[in-house]
This record gives structure tokens, sequence and C-alpha cells, in this order.
């Protein structure tokens, strides 16, 4: 980062600003910056200098661990079969790798990356830290994120309408005529999170209601379950909810349950994403459906296409989401 700093007369800590995507940076400065670290090849830790000029035919499907293996992990597995079955149509072999924390702090260095055997690479989930994305980024790796975005650097990214499905949800309650209705989220710092507390925050400032809200650290059954009873505690009166994924609603479904809340007689329920699980709770699930297999599929294409043309400019695919409605929340005749 001195080298970047004294190369363009900044100072150090503008230099770690851009290079970890934080605002507090002009876009011009940010730029020259970016320039430069792939001009000088930089990476952190000391990762290797440039990449592969043979192309290996092989790109990487890289998450993160969580506590379900990625073969149990509905929505991560859903996308990784998306996306495989496409590199496979274009003729590339995937490797699959759910990263642990020691992998993760070190990412450029990375075997897989700092030996050249791969000609680029899907990452998906909010949980990959922003400096090590441009730091491959400057490596000239080809990118694309899945479920996650950078918001200060134009990276290739594959999104859901998050913001969209998250207003579509809150709306739905509403029009049941509930006006205490709570969201129950994980960390606004991932870009999905943020989008549906923002479509649930829309929702509810057209009806003057504010907002009811329990943030966590994460977005588990367990979490889903801890934040239903601080939602019960601060708004007894509370007849919905709105968690931002399926994991958290079943936990949050539990937790009632165990309050004494029928769900949906006394408190309705709707989640997100749509996995499996959502079918087999008791009751269904309510819940906004995320098309994963395809966005597996839209990550794959773009990552072709930047693996075959480089000079491509970033772009940001979204792709749509629908309200799946079930018994969770009190509809009649759902099933």
């Amino acid at each position: 980062m001195k080298e970047i700093a004294r190369a363009l007369g900044v100072s150090v800590a503008t230099v770690s600003r851009a290079l970890n995507d934080q605002p507090g940076v002009g876009a011009e400065t940010r730029r020259r910056i970016l320039e430069m670290s792939e001009k000088l090849n930089y990476a952190p830790h000391g990762a290797a200098r440039g990449l592969a000029t043979t192309q290996t035919r092989t790109a990487a499907f890289l998450t993160v661990h969580r506590a379900l293996p990625l073969d149990a992990d509905y929505f991560y597995q859903r996308i990784l079969l998306g996306a495989q079955q496409e590199l496979t149509h274009h003729g590339y072999y995937l490797i699959v790798a759910a990263l642990s924390p020691e992998q993760l702090a070190d990412l450029p260095g990375l075997p897989l990356l700092r030996e050249q055997r791969i000609d680029g690479a899907i990452l998906a989930g909010p949980e990959i830290p922003a400096r090590h994305i441009l730091a491959l980024r400057a490596q000239k790796l080809p990118l694309v994120l899945v479920d996650n975005a950078l918001p200060h650097t134009p990276v290739d990214c594959v999104l859901s309408e998050d913001e969209a499905g998250g207003y579509a949800a809150t709306a739905h309650l509403l029009e049941h005529g509930h006006r205490q209705v709570a969201v129950l989220t994980g960390p606004l710092d991932w870009p999905s999170n943020r989008a549906r507390y923002q479509g649930y925050c829309r929702a509810m400032a057209e009806k003057g209601l504010a907002p009811l809200e329990v943030h966590e650290a994460e977005t588990t059954i367990d979490s889903g379950y801890r934040a239903m009873q601080t939602a019960l505690e601060r708004h007894p009166h509370l007849t919905a909810v709105f968690a931002v994924n399926d994991s958290m609603a079943i936990g949050a479904m539990r937790a009632a349950r165990e309050a004494g809340r029928v769900v949906p007689r006394d408190l309705a329920v709707v989640g997100f994403d749509d996995i499996e699980w959502a079918t087999h709770a008791d009751p269904p699930l309510t819940t906004v459906k995320i098309p994963k297999r395809q966005m597996g599929a839209v990550a794959a294409r773009r990552l072709v296409t930047l693996m075959e043309q480089p000079e491509e400019v970033p772009i940001r695919s979204m792709v749509a989401t629908q309200l799946i409605v079930r018994a969770s929340c009190g509809c009649p005749g759902a099933s």
C-alpha cells in the first residue's frame, strides 16, 4: 500500500479505504488507486503476483464454511448446481470449495489461486471481505459475485430483486390488516439483508407505520429464534413478522410456539428464499421465492464471458423474486 500511496501522492489510509471498498474516497482517486494496484499487481499477505496466461478451462465456486455443509445448504447448493450445469455446457470444469475462517483470512494466498489453477471464480455469499475481492480483481482474475455486491467499486455480480421482494412480503401482511409488523434481519452490511430490510421499510412507510426491527449477527434458525423472543418482549401486541430469510422465519415460528402464539392465528409469518424446508414447516411457510439455479446459471454465463473477453465492463445482473403464499400468513385456503 505504501508503494501505491507514494506513486499517487495520497495517504496510506486513503489507499487502504479504496482497496477495502470503504467510503470517504473520491471517485477519481478510487479509480487511480485501483488502476495502480492492477499495474503493480498488488495483493496482500504476500499472495502471488500475476495469474496464468494459459487457460486451464477450469473455474472455481468459492463460498464460506457455514453451519450447514454445502451439500446440505439448500440456498447455495442450488446456485452451485445452476453454475455447474452452465459451465459444463461451455466446456469448463468446476472446482468447489467452502472456505474455513483461516482460508478466508488470506483468500488471495489460497493455493488454488496462488498456483494459477483456475481461469476465473464465482464468489458466493456476502461474508467474503471486500479487500480480498479487490485484491483478486487487481490480479486480473475474472470474478463474478453472487448474493453480494460492492457498494463503491464496480464488480460483476448477480443479485435477486431483494428490495422488491421485501416490499411484497411486507405489503402482503399489511393487506391482511396487520399494523404491528416486525422485521427480523441479519447484518445490514450484507447487500441482500439491507435490500430486504429497505423493502420492508418502504411498505411500512407507505402506511405511515414506524418500523419494528430486530437485528442479529447471522441469519440462522437459532438467530431467528432469538430475534423472535426479543420482538415479543419489545412488542407484546405484535401480530406479524417478516424474516429476511426462511431459516430465521422457521426459528421465529418455533419461538412463537413456545411463547404460546399459534401461527398464523396469533402471529402471521413470512420468510424469504423459498428453501426446501419452507414447504415442510408447520404450518407451511409463506415466503419470497428466489430462482437459485437461475442465479447460478447467470453467474456462470457471465464468468465465461469474462474469461474469454477479459476487457468487458462490469455489470450487475438481477433475477426476479416471487411471493409464494402458504399457510403461515393466514391466507384462507392456502396450503
